[in-house]
């Protein structure tokens, strides 16, 4: 088998010689040229993406004033920035709102405004000390008179995400956008085949050191990012690069409506093609990537899942759901990918990025842990009703009378074969249907199709709050597949209340 070290690679990168393609042209590469065909011809990939990176923010360092002063309140344009790391040094944190603008503008606004060359004002407070005897300060800054202007994020670059429907009755503002009642829209963020993790699933050069294109600037990847679980498909990466190097080209602010905050950031990272195995890796297509599309109208941290889908069917623009076409629309930009790894190789074949071994790995197959709550926190699964009846759409309204009474409830789940529910029928939609003289019709042409659905694992104070927020008497509990758990009614709740009184 054919190897490559780092070190000619390198080395054709300072003579030009270096041989550069893009995550995106090395399916076609590979499939024409082989592996070992692959290797021999190509010695760097590129790799781009470009979409919201909430879990993003910088250092700065303001130096210090003639009367010196302990910063213990910040603010930059009426955004607080965390001061708590010595006294002119702060941390502002890309998703923190404005005091008086609210969502309109936040941190990423101002690490905006900082790279495109705008002055920024600083307000700070102390209490006073004999070493640090000032009490207050406001100064203006750009970004070239900060000592240093450090862009550090906590979680970037996600190696897939799910993607975002609404089984609810109601539209809903996440930061995955607005997701319309009835799972009549669907969003997604990534680049797919040209993010950056896809094309080293197994971290074999991609670790803490691993040099990248952030923002504009020549960074390098400082480890696993926060959230980091690749064992179940979603690996992340800490990042950090140089603000000052950066360009509003590959840095916005953004407000996502009803959410808030977040900032817009172009990552790309290099694979240096060292034998075949990374070769493979790289020839990853939109096809053979599978995230699940969830369900944001549940209220919950298991959402549930809807469906399994790629990356191709998602950049189609519609996938079904339901035997229906349903639209997909992405909130990130792969157009910016595109230019992030194009930008990146151009750095290579230039000779003004060099590639580097990481100097410690990151985990390849470890998962992220949920909160673990403590305390006396009522669960879904404790108070909900397991033993219950349901039909199908195909039954009958006279079935579903039948099935009520016996049943002895008020709420009827209709379920397809796979006990997935698809609707709810009840007593009040059997009676009104008698009423018209309607009892033969099929319980789909009654049933109401917006489920409002919820986790066994939820706490309930979220149930209560979807009962009152839909106002309806029963939630149907639902596994991630949609299949029908039991049933959580409004005395269920009227009975917990009573016991805790």
């Amino acid at each position: 088998m054919m190897y490559k070290s780092i070190d000619e690679i390198n080395e054709r990168i300072r003579d030009g010689s270096v041989r550069v393609a893009t995550a995106e042209e090395m399916p076609d590469i590979v499939e024409e040229l082989g592996t070992a065909g692959a290797l021999k011809e190509v010695d760097v990939v590129t790799t781009g993406t470009f979409g919201a990176m909430c879990s993003s923010g910088a250092f700065f360092n303001f130096g210090h004033p003639e009367l010196p002063i302990r910063m213990e309140k910040m603010y930059l344009n009426g955004v607080e920035a965390h001061a708590g790391v010595a006294a002119v040094d702060c941390y502002l944190g890309a998703t923190q709102e404005s005091e008086t603008l609210h969502s309109d503008y936040g941190g990423a606004h101002v690490i905006e405004d900082f790279i495109s060359g705008k002055s920024v004002e600083l307000e700070a407070r102390a209490k006073g000390t004999d070493c640090y005897p000032r009490k207050t300060i406001t100064n203006e800054f750009t970004l070239d008179e900060l000592n240093q202007a450090i862009m550090v994020n906590p979680r970037n670059s996600y190696q897939c995400y799910s993607a975002a429907t609404n089984m609810g009755s109601r539209p809903i503002k996440t930061y995955m956008g607005y997701l319309l009642p009835g799972h009549r829209n669907i969003t997604y963020s990534g680049a797919g085949c040209l993010s950056p993790l896809p094309n080293d699933p197994t971290y074999s050069v991609i670790g803490s050191g691993t040099p990248l294109f952030i923002g504009g600037a020549n960074g390098i990847v400082i480890g696993e990012g926060t959230q980091h679980s690749p064992g179940a498909g979603f690996g992340t990466l800490m990042t950090t690069g140089n603000m000052k190097e950066m360009s509003t080209d590959f840095v916005r602010a953004a407000t996502m409506t009803g959410y808030g905050v977040t900032m817009y950031l172009g990552i790309g990272i290099p694979i240096p093609l060292l034998n075949e195995d990374i070769v493979k890796q790289t020839a990853v297509r939109d096809e053979d990537l599978v995230t699940e599309i969830v369900d944001y109208g549940t209220p919950s941290r298991d959402r549930p899942v809807i469906r399994k889908v790629t990356y191709a069917e998602l950049k189609s623009g519609s996938v079904e759901i339901d035997g229906e076409e349903v639209r997909t629309s992405p909130v990130s930009s792969f157009k910016k990918a595109r230019e992030v790894a194009a930008e990146l190789g151009r750095r290579i074949e230039n000779g003004t990025f060099l590639m580097g071994l990481a100097t410690r790995p990151i985990n390849a197959v470890k998962r992220n842990r949920p909160m673990a709550e403590k305390g006396n926190t009522v669960y879904v699964s404790e108070l909900m009703e397991t033993k219950f009846v349901t039909i199908t759409g195909q039954e009958s309204v006279k079935e579903a009378a039948k099935r009520l009474l016996v049943g002895e409830t008020n709420h009827l789940p209709v379920i397809d074969s796979e006990n997935r529910v698809i609707g709810i029928v009840t007593t009040y939609d059997v009676s009104k249907a008698f009423a018209n003289d309607e009892q033969d019709l099929s319980v789909a042409e009654i049933m109401t199709r917006n489920v409002i659905t919820i986790s066994p694992d939820s706490p309930v104070d979220f149930a209560a709050r979807a009962l009152q927020k839909h106002n309806i008497g029963s939630l149907v509990v639902v596994d991630k597949n949609r299949r029908v758990l039991g049933l959580l009614n409004s005395y269920d709740l009227g009975d917990l209340v009573g016991r805790r009184g």
